[in-house]
């Protein structure tokens, strides 16, 4: 299949496709005009670095997952470099909800000082409420 139709299968552009090919992940062949033509290998390659990248991972975290598949498995997570980054990001992940935990811990500490330090300052507002 040519770049055109390979971007509209997988949704995507045929800028990103080049942008991949750039990055060493997406390899196309040339046929005798020069044209790039692409095999039902690549279109599942670049479904899975657009899976991958919608959920946050970095193209250089993708680059496991691109060589598990072209390795002939299945899925690009069976690897052992691709389990590897998916520890990673988990742990990413885990740091920032633990960080985002904390915000919101501190976010209604201060909503509740605030709310309470307010009925303090303003009784009568606080009797005319509905």
């Amino acid at each position: 299949m040519l770049i055109g139709e390979l971007a509209e299968r997988a949704g995507t552009s045929t800028r990103t496709l080049r942008y991949y090919e750039a990055h060493g992940l997406v390899h196309p062949q040339r046929s005798a005009n020069g044209y790039r033509v692409y095999d039902e290998a690549e279109l599942r390659v670049v479904r899975e670095i657009r899976a991958l990248l919608d959920v946050g991972f970095g193209l250089d975290d993708v680059r496991p997952f691109v060589a598990c598949l072209r390795a002939g498995n299945a899925s690009g997570d069976v690897c052992p470099d691709s389990v590897l980054v998916l520890r990673r990001k988990l742990a990413e992940v885990d740091e920032y909800l633990d960080r985002l935990g904390a915000v919101r811990q501190q976010l209604h500490t201060q909503l509740t000082h605030a709310i309470a330090h307010r009925e303090e300052a303003c009784p009568r507002r606080r009797a005319s409420a509905p």
